[in-house]
């Protein structure tokens, strides 16, 4: 009798142990996972301020403002310089 109230009380105190584990491992897989979609939530709020941003470096008027400031010209047939691809004769390159 007294084995078997040595057995339980054994079996009793790992199950505890197990319990407390458990619950342990649990409050930091949840504490993970709180931290994970508190930096998915910032890097969505970070690329759409970059979607943003790249919505206004692409916008025509600043580039055309940037193309001015920079004395660039418009493509127009009286500027353009066409190039010809000379090849031998006998189509061999």
């Amino acid at each position: 009798m007294l084995r078997l109230n040595l057995l339980l009380l054994v079996a009793v105190l790992l199950s505890g142990l197990y319990l407390v584990v458990t619950q342990y491992e649990s409050r930091r897989l949840f504490t993970e996972l709180h931290r994970a979609t508190n930096e998915a939530r910032n890097l969505e709020t970070e690329y759409q301020r970059l979607q943003v941003e790249l919505r206004a470096q692409s916008s025509p008027s600043r580039i055309e403002s940037l193309a001015v400031a920079q004395g660039l010209q418009g493509a127009s047939p009286a500027i353009t310089h066409y190039v010809r691809d000379e090849q031998p004769a006998g189509g061999a390159r």
